[in-house]
């Protein structure tokens, strides 16, 4: 039999080689079908008609739920291994980061702890903006490009800034984003 030593190093490399399988590989492979192929084998639940650019980086896909209809922009960090909810028709930017786990700065050992977090649906998220956790961003809100959201965002509401506050508001409309007549890779 195995010592318990040894099953910690296996479970440590299998653990560290589906993590570059995923993001080095997988990420950048240049089919979607592919990519959300092998997030749902993962344990992902991915929504119909959704597109996943190209290089993003997943953490815990087990724990990922992307609504039908939305788009993943390039180079994307998903963080969700406290739990990831993107709602319906979401469009990100290019290099959107969201985080559901970090550190405590206070902490003499810089303990990590979290919290889920919440994309409503028809949120746009703007090119490098970061979201942190236990954050729920309401339906139709926009997040500007670089903004740095610490706290909820309500329904409609379009944030800008470090820390991310409110500089105006969405009209509420029935938007309908359509992610699949602007492929860009392959099928």
């Amino acid at each position: 039999m195995f010592s318990e030593s040894l099953r910690q190093k296996l479970r440590i490399w299998n653990s560290s080689f589906t993590w570059v399988l995923l993001n080095n590989i997988i990420s950048s492979f240049p089919s979607q079908t592919v990519r959300i192929a092998v997030l749902k084998f993962m344990g992902a639940k991915i929504g119909k008609d959704v597109g996943i650019y190209g290089g993003n980086e997943y953490r815990n896909p087990k724990g990922l739920i992307v609504g039908d209809g939305s788009t993943l922009g390039h180079r994307a960090i998903l963080d969700a291994r406290k739990g990831l909810i993107i709602g319906r028709s979401v469009c990100f930017g290019t290099e959107v980061m969201i985080w559901s786990l970090h550190h405590d700065y206070n902490d003499l050992n810089f303990k990590v702890h979290g919290a889920p977090v919440n994309i409503g649906d028809f949120v746009w998220l703007g090119s490098r903006c970061i979201i942190l956790p236990g954050v729920t961003i309401g339906e139709g809100a926009v997040v500007a490009a670089g903004a740095v959201v610490t706290k909820d965002v309500l329904p409609y509401t379009i944030v800008g800034g470090v820390p991310a506050k409110q500089v105006s508001t969405r009209e509420q409309k029935d938007y309908e984003y359509s992610p699949g007549k602007y492929r860009l890779h392959m099928i």
